[in-house]
C-alpha cells in the first residue's frame, strides 16, 4: 500500500468519526436547548468525506431522519464520492 493511500484512508476514518461526533453532540445539545452545530456544516463534514459516519450518527442518535434533505442529502452525497473514488481508482489504473 503507498503512502497517499494510507493516509487517504487515515483521513476517511477520522472525518468519518469527526461527522458521527458532530450528528450526536447536535443531537444533545438539541435536548438540552443549546447552541446547536449548523446544518451547513454537518453537510460540508458529510462532503469532506464523512458521509459514512454522518449517515451513522443520523440513525444512531435518531437525529435529523425527519428532514428529506438530510435524510436524502447524505446518501446523495456518499454515492457520489463511491462514483468519484471510482472513477479516480480506475484512471490510476490506466
Amino acid at each position: 500500500m503507498n503512502d497517499f493511500l494510507k493516509y487517504f484512508i487515515i483521513y476517511l476514518i477520522v472525518i468519518n468519526l469527526i461527522a458521527f461526533l458532530a450528528m450526536y453532540i447536535d443531537k444533545r445539545r438539541a435536548r438540552y436547548g443549546k447552541w446547536r452545530i449548523p446544518e451547513q456544516t454537518l453537510f460540508v463534514l458529510a462532503l469532506m468525506g464523512g458521509s459514512i459516519g454522518s449517515i451513522a450518527g443520523m440513525y444512531t442518535f435518531r437525529h435529523k431522519t425527519k428532514k428529506l434533505r438530510f435524510v436524502v442529502g447524505f446518501p446523495v452525497i456518499l454515492i457520489m464520492q463511491i462514483i468519484l473514488i471510482f472513477m479516480i481508482y480506475n484512471d490510476f489504473i490506466k
